[in-house]
């Protein structure tokens, strides 16, 4: 995966020169190129203005009927954002309503403005119609994001396998993306072009199980009004998805079996054999080797099942994977509902401390409630359901503007502590931190851990500043303004 970031670009239009210049130096420490012009009619001359994520203007006489003449000229006009001013009462009546996304006013902090330029590059993507056509099924890509060794070892076993006519048996606790590795072993299979048949056998009454996989003739039973395909037969050519093989009753394992021996099965009520081309992939949430043990699963159908075993990681186990992980489900979120969120460091943190005991699954239906409760939104520590927020942020939030005031500024202003809460999560679970006895000085916590960070980079890369900058994936100009906040000394560069 690439570290290069992508360039976003911010237009400034303010004939105060002061103020722009200082918006412009706040831009640049939160990765943003900016254009500055002093006067609205400059912009109209512009070529093209899709390219800025968001248009931060100084409100003036006539700015409605100005962003409406934009509109016209420009296909993709960004969001607009005034610029210490309240906002025209009039834009509720016009069609640019949706252009306008909220007023700075004010003194300018770091925190909202990062918020407000999060909410136009979401409004932007809204309104940016989607491709019809996709490269790829978008359920592919959930559970499988991560740089965690574990799930890496997971995607090198799709891709060795996908391609072999191999039976698959995926294990995995429940909710960490099972179906997921089924889809992309037949995505990435010669047999893509035909269907992908998914089947809960544990959802389906013991007695009806036989009739849904293998299908049925008028008559065998009743309620049989009419003959039925079985899933065997729709998954012809592709791939059948056996889910939860192991809560299979044995009756119908042995059948089962059978099938994939002889590549044949028969409709209930049916002597005909009917020739089965469809490759296994099943999966379980069960110990198989203690259920054969317990005599509840057959052992000569767990060794047809077992040609290649893909185990799937806990999320506990790859917490490193969660920041990239929540990047994607709220790209997913933000193309499907139309909404999306925003997660503070601190919140970021404390999901990187939770156990999810319901994996990849209890994180997208995190992802999706928050994006209901906090509507292009910023979602703080505090905002988190009980369970996940630590307890620091819950006394936090309710102490008034004391530490709670001061913790907030210091992980939102604080832009170069991003990379430092992503790199967190390496830290095993197990060995999360712990709020001591007599609270902590969040603020100073955070500053200190900054510091030494900063000086171990500084360290490592010889005093070039440059390089240290790389390591701690912020800008040159970052680290130098940190290093000057912090009156941190460096050794002469190596040039």
């Amino acid at each position: 995966m690439s570290s290069k970031r992508e360039v976003k670009k911010v237009l400034i239009v303010d004939p105060n020169s002061e103020q722009s210049a200082r918006l412009a130096h706040q831009l640049q420490f939160i990765d943003f190129d900016t254009k500055v012009f002093s006067s609205a009619d400059m912009v109209e001359a512009l070529p093209e203005v899709s390219e800025f994520q968001a248009v931060l203007v100084a409100n003036f006489h006539g700015i409605v009927d100005w962003v409406t003449r934009l509109k016209a000229k420009h296909e993709g006009c960004p969001p607009f954002v005034l610029l210490l001013g309240n906002q025209p009462a009039d834009i509720s009546q016009k069609e640019i309503e949706d252009n306008f996304i909220g007023c700075l006013k004010d003194e300018i902090r770091y925190a909202n403005l990062s918020d407000i330029l999060h909410r136009a590059e979401v409004r932007g993507s809204a309104n940016t119609e989607v491709p019809k056509e996709s490269t790829q099924n978008p359920e592919l890509f959930r559970s499988l994001v991560g740089n965690s060794r574990a799930i890496v070892r997971v995607r090198k076993m799709i891709d060795q396998v996908a391609p072999t006519e191999a039976t698959v048996l995926i294990l995995g606790e429940s909710g960490t993306g099972k179906e997921v590795v089924a889809r992309n072993i037949h995505y990435y299979s010669n047999r893509r072009s035909k269907p992908f048949v998914p089947i809960n056998c544990g959802a389906i009454p013991s007695e009806l199980l036989e009739s849904e996989l293998f299908g049925h003739e008028k008559g065998s039973f009743t309620g049989a009004v009419g003959a039925r395909q079985g899933r065997f037969e729709l998954a012809e050519g592709g791939t059948i998805f056996l889910d939860e093989i192991g809560d299979m009753p044995l009756s119908m394992q042995v059948k089962l079996l059978r099938v994939i021996q002889e590549r044949s099965f028969e409709r209930v009520g049916s002597n005909k054999s009917i020739k089965s081309d469809v490759r296994i992939v099943a999966a379980t949430h069960r110990n198989l080797e203690k259920l054969i043990e317990d005599g509840k699963f057959r052992e000569d159908l767990f060794y047809r099942l077992n040609v290649f075993p893909v185990e799937m990681p806990p999320l506990n186990s790859r917490a490193e994977d969660l920041p990239l992980l929540v990047n994607e489900l709220i790209t997913r979120l933000e193309h499907e509902k139309k909404s999306s969120v925003r997660l503070t460091p601190a919140a970021m943190m404390a999901l990187c401390n939770y156990d999810w005991p319901g994996n990849v699954r209890e994180l997208a239906n995190l992802m999706e409630r928050l994006t209901i409760l906090h509507p292009y939104g910023v979602v703080d520590a505090a905002d988190l359901p009980a369970k996940l927020a630590p307890h620091g942020a819950q006394v936090a939030s309710s102490s008034g503007d004391s530490a709670g005031t001061a913790s907030a500024d210091q992980l939102n202003d604080d832009v170069g502590s991003a990379p430092l809460i992503q790199g967190m999560p390496q830290m095993p679970l197990n060995n999360k931190p712990r709020l001591p006895r007599d609270g902590i000085d969040l603020k100073q916590h955070l500053t200190d851990i900054e510091i030494i960070l900063i000086e171990q980079a500084l360290d490592e890369c010889s005093g070039v500043v440059a390089h240290a900058a790389n390591r701690l994936k912020i800008r040159r100009t970052t680290l130098v303004e940190k290093m000057r906040k912090y009156n941190i000394q460096r050794p002469e560069e190596v040039s």
